[in-house]
C-alpha cells in the first residue's frame, strides 16, 4: 500500500472545485497547511475560493488533462471530486445520459490516473483520492446511470491501488451516503456535511488509510456485502 501522506506543504489538485464537496476540500487542504491548490472546474471563473490557482478542465476532455499533467508538474496531492447524477431508471434513462455519467463518474477519474500518475511518481508517490459512494455497491433505480458509474469506479479504484502501489502512491476510496450539495438538493434524508467528509478524507490520507466509509449507512451497507443480499435493502 501507500504510505501516509503529509497534507502541510503538499500541492493538491482538486476536480469539480467549484462548489460542494469540492469546494470544501479546497478550504480543507488550506486549512492543513496545503502550500498550493489547484481548484479545477468546467469553467475556471466559477472558482471563487480565495488562496487557490483556478484552472480551467473537463475531465471529459482527456487530451486537455494530459494538457494539465504536463503543466502542473509540482501536484503530489488528486481529489477527483467532479462528479454528475443523472436521474432515470434504467428502462427510460436516454443512454446519451448513462454515457455522460461513466464519462465524467469513470472515465473522468481514469483519464486523470492515466495522465497524473507519472506527475505524482516524480514526486514521491503523493495520493490519489477518489470520491465513490455508497451507491458503489447498492443501486437506487431512479439514478442508476449514477450507481452503476459509482460500481464501476470502484473496480477501476481497486486495480489502480494494485499498479500505483509500486511507485508509493496512496490510493483512497471515498465512499458516503448523502452528503450537502447541490447534488442532493431536494433530496429528503440526512445529509453529511460537506466539510466534515472533506476533513475525514484528509485525516485518511495523513494515517495511509485506503478506504473511508464515512457515515453508519455506508457502514452497514459495505459489511452486508458479505452476507445476504436483502439486507442491502432493508
Amino acid at each position: 500500500m501507500g504510505g501516509s501522506v503529509k497534507v502541510e506543504g503538499s500541492v493538491a489538485l482538486v476536480t469539480g472545485a467549484n462548489r460542494g464537496l469540492g469546494h470544501a476540500f479546497t478550504r480543507a487542504l488550506l486549512e492543513r497547511g496545503a502550500a498550493k491548490v489547484y481548484a479545477c472546474a468546467r469553467n475556471a471563473a466559477t472558482v471563487t475560493a480565495d488562496q487557490v490557482v483556478p484552472v480551467e478542465l473537463d475531465v471529459t476532455d482527456h487530451v486537455a488533462v494530459a494538457a494539465a499533467a504536463a503543466r502542473l508538474l509540482d501536484v503530489n496531492v488528486i481529489v477527483n471530486n467532479a462528479g454528475v447524477a443523472t436521474a432515470g431508471r434504467p428502462l427510460t434513462v436516454p443512454l446519451e445520459h448513462a454515457r455522460g455519467d461513466m464519462e465524467v463518474n469513470y472515465l473522468g477519474p481514469l483519464a486523470m490516473a492515466q495522465s497524473f500518475a507519472p506527475v505524482l511518481s516524480s514526486n514521491g508517490g503523493g495520493a490519489l483520492i477518489n470520491i465513490l459512494s455508497v451507491l458503489s455497491w447498492v443501486t437506487v433505480p431512479q439514478i442508476s446511470a449514477y450507481a452503476a458509474s459509482k460500481a464501476a469506479a470502484w473496480s477501476m479504484t481497486n486495480a489502480l491501488r494494485q499498479q500505483l502501489r509500486q511507485q508509493n502512491t496512496l490510493v483512497v476510496a471515498v465512499h458516503a451516503d448523502s452528503i450537502d450539495t447541490d447534488m442532493t438538493k431536494g433530496l429528503e434524508r440526512a445529509k453529511s456535511d460537506p466539510a466534515d467528509v472533506a476533513q475525514a478524507v484528509l485525516r485518511a490520507v495523513e494515517n495511509g488509510v485506503e478506504e473511508v466509509l464515512f457515515d453508519e449507512y455506508t457502514r452497514k451497507v459495505k459489511a452486508s456485502l458479505h452476507d445476504d443480499l436483502r439486507l442491502l435493502y432493508s
